[in-house]
């Protein structure tokens, strides 16, 4: 079984909205997690490289996490990964997912430090329940 641990080794974050401006209603966020390469280390362990960024749009903050993650299991297990990698595949869920996770709650801190919205996906509302259908209650004889 594959073990990931995050390290982040730089954050930048950076408000552009002033802070007297109220937020605009509408602000779409988006979210990108790019892993820049995968390399075997000497001691069989995987180190996967990553920036993760968040833009906002309309243009009122950026945040941007670098780290690596380290991958460790068994060689079999490490070996696909570097072949599906060398082959330009994409990287195992078990991997994107660790990532995602640890920069995620990073930058949900540090939106709350810019005082800007945090990259959540958005809440869904209720719906509400379909209106009870009526029964039927004509008689005949």
């Amino acid at each position: 079984m594959l073990q990931v641990n995050i390290f982040v080794t730089s954050m930048s974050a950076e408000r552009f909205w002033e802070i007297d401006r109220p937020m605009p209603p509408q602000v779409q966020i988006g979210v990108n997690i790019n892993m820049l390469d995968i390399n075997q280390r000497s001691d069989g362990s995987l180190d996967a490289p990553f920036i993760f960024t968040v833009s906002f749009v309309p243009s009122i903050a950026q945040i941007s996490i670098k780290g690596k993650a380290k991958i460790s299991g068994a060689s079999e297990e490490t070996q696909k990964i570097i072949e599906d990698h060398k082959a330009q595949k994409a990287p195992p869920v078990q991997l994107v997912q660790a990532v995602s996770n640890a920069a995620m709650a990073d930058a949900i801190l540090i939106s709350r430090s810019l005082n800007i919205p945090p990259p959540l996906p958005p809440i869904p509302q209720p719906q509400a329940p379909p209106p009870p259908t009526k029964a039927d209650t004509r008689y005949t004889a």
